[in-house]
């Protein structure tokens, strides 16, 4: 359901810093968001990024091949999520239009408490995942399509009966690309075009 690959530390510090001195500038220059498209999201900004530095590249690299198995299309674009500190990311399933069987990213700045809920047992089937700052996140199957997935905000965000703190958090996110199967003719949601920069 959930693949634990190398969650603690799968990237570096170094490669850390290095991430965020790409993606800050540009995501500098957005504001925060009270609400999503689809009502998932409480403050938080978004961007997509396909051109990287050629250090930052081999990490996009690295989370994709320890991620996807041979073959798979991926989306071309990583999606960059910023969550200000006190925002949240409320309980859902991402849409079998957008994504494909597997979500995966690796968290940057803060650790974070990621909260699985069955779609029609929400109350009986919930499971909470330590998500370490550095740390390499994957759902898959019935993770990916079962359970809501939720990032819990920093008031309620506890580890074996401990406080976590949970500061501004930012993703870079890898998708493979939807089944041809649920590629539908509908009209597509029209999200923000993204300026990319080189």
């Amino acid at each position: 359901m959930f693949k634990k690959l190398k969650n603690r530390d799968f990237i570096t510090e170094e490669e850390e810093k290095s991430l965020l001195v790409e993606v800050e500038p540009h995501m500098k220059r957005l504001r925060y968001e009270k609400s999503h498209w689809d009502d998932a999201i409480h403050l938080y900004r978004e961007r997509e990024q396909r051109k990287w530095a050629e250090s930052n590249l081999e990490v996009i690299s690295r989370i994709r091949t320890e991620s996807f198995g041979p073959g798979t299309e991926h989306l071309t674009y990583v999606h960059i999520l910023d969550l200000h500190k006190d925002g949240v990311i409320k309980p859902h399933i991402d849409s079998i239009r957008y994504c494909g069987d597997v979500i995966t990213g690796v968290s940057l700045l803060s650790d974070a408490i990621m909260r699985l809920r069955h779609k029609d047992r929400k109350e009986e089937l919930i499971l909470d995942l330590m998500m370490p700052r550095r740390s390499l996140y994957r759902l898959g199957g019935p993770g990916r399509y079962d359970f809501t997935h939720e990032v819990l905000a920093d008031s309620e965000s506890t580890w074996n009966g401990e406080k976590v703190p949970r500061g501004r958090r930012v993703s870079i996110i890898c998708r493979d690309i939807p089944k041809a199967a649920n590629r539908s003719n509908e009209e597509e949601i029209q999200l923000k075009p993204i300026p990319e920069e080189i």
